[in-house]
């Protein structure tokens, strides 16, 4: 008997419990109806929180509701143009958002009887389909003042909404083929990156790249690679980088930013053999570029002492460009660190036969050098962009030549110049 009544208590006060907490919803309900706002946010709270009432849909409804009827009670002073809390107003849309969907999510478990009957379903999607464009307003708000991440929010949360399970058998609810739908998407990642939030912007930006690109007036398919990439690099992701470009370096052959980019990575890494690869790529996509292009690519070669090879992709370079300055530049070093180097291997033979021989050799270089130095000058002195840095650099190398082919009236103007931007 004893055991007995011991259930029975027990059993009362489950009961009492449950009751309690589902007085808890009813009372926030009643005080979100005398607009107690503050108070129904509190009742609501602990049976969000309770095991007896956090299961079911109804209070988390609730929840949403009474944010929801707090933005509308602000939106309609808004409308009315009487004083209203333009921050909280848009606090509660956003506050609303995640009960919303919970309270969906939680309809939609089946019953004991394995059947779905989702009772929240109607009312939900109908208030997150007129709430929608508020989520913009929102994320307009918080941009204007600065609050880069909860702009993000709002911009993301009008995003996503239109691909919730609530609306899957209405696909009419929205147009997100429309060129507002696709700038919202970007104006998420732009304040994602404003606030600096570097991880979420690249989960923004792998998501769009996953969806149907529709253009729009905004940005270019292309830009959501860059930015892409730009944040793999702030985040000093390389692998993610390099795979970005990778990709996009083929999806958008004639975009400027991509191939420069990776052939340049390629370049860092050593890797002089894909960088070519992929300069000969840019070559064929933009040969009004040839002139930097080719010289790169003819520095890979020099690099690696093909000097042949080298200087055959200089000369290409100039027969598209005369006055292309960099291969100029850098057929004229080839030939000097060529011409150094045998003068570095004179000074190892034993008979002085020998060491004319490399020296006549040596001069043969410095002698190719010097057309090629001068008419640099002449290009570098009449460039407008032209910095002291850059003609202090370009009469180092014509100092040089001069110097070793014993023409010292020549040597001595270049000197001159040489000490004059070097002390500008």
């Amino acid at each position: 008997m004893k055991k007995v009544l011991l259930t029975t208590g027990l059993c009362i006060l489950v009961a009492m419990s449950s009751f309690a907490q589902k007085k808890a919803v009813k009372d926030a309900r009643n005080a979100m109806g005398k607009e107690q706002f503050m108070e129904a946010r509190e009742l609501i709270k602990s049976a969000m929180t309770n095991p007896e009432t956090a299961n079911d849909p109804e209070t988390w409804k609730t929840a949403g509701d009474i944010e929801n009827k707090f933005y509308e009670q602000e939106n309609l002073k808004q409308l009315t143009q009487k004083e209203f809390k333009e921050a909280d107003m848009y606090n509660a849309l956003l506050n609303s958002y995640d009960p919303y969907v919970k309270a969906d999510e939680l309809g939609q478990l089946p019953d004991e009887k394995g059947k779905i009957k989702n009772k929240v379903r109607k009312d939900v999607s109908a208030i997150m389909r007129a709430n929608h464009g508020g989520f913009v307003n929102g994320g307009i708000y918080f941009n204007n003042e600065k609050q880069y991440g909860k702009a993000a929010d709002f911009f993301e949360k009008y995003w996503l909404i239109p691909s919730l399970p609530m609306f899957e058998d209405d696909k009419n609810a929205f147009n997100t083929n429309d060129s507002t739908f696709q700038t919202i998407k970007y104006y998420a990642v732009i304040c994602a990156i404003q606030a600096e939030q570097h991880d979420r912007a690249v989960t923004m930006l792998k998501r769009i790249t996953e969806e149907p690109f529709v253009e729009n007036s905004t940005y270019k398919e292309s830009d959501v690679y860059e930015l892409l990439a730009a944040e793999y690099e702030n985040l000093k992701d390389s692998v993610n980088f390099l795979n970005t470009l990778q990709v996009a370096a083929e999806k958008f052959p004639g975009n400027k930013y991509f191939l420069p980019n990776l052939i340049n990575q390629y370049i860092v890494k050593g890797q002089s053999d894909r960088a070519i690869e992929y300069l000969d790529k840019a070559i064929r996509n933009d040969p009004s570029g040839s002139c930097d292009l080719y010289s790169v690519k003819a520095s890979l070669f020099a690099e690696k002492k093909d000097f042949t090879q080298a200087e055959d992709v200089y000369n290409t370079a100039l027969g598209a460009d005369p006055n292309c300055e960099r291969a100029l530049e850098g057929l004229a070093v080839a030939y000097i660190v060529q011409a150094q180097e045998i003068k570095d291997e004179a000074t190892t033979v034993s008979t002085a036969q020998e060491r004319a021989a490399l020296d006549d050799r040596a001069k043969g270089f410095y002698q190719k050098s010097l057309p090629l130095l001068e008419k640099y000058r002449d290009l570098v002195m009449a460039r407008e962009s032209a910095t002291n840095n850059d003609k202090r650099l370009m009469y180092a190398k014509l100092q040089n030549a001069y110097y070793n082919l014993n023409m010292e009236k020549e040597f001595e103007e270049a000197t001159a110049e040489l000490e004059k931007y070097s002390n500008q």
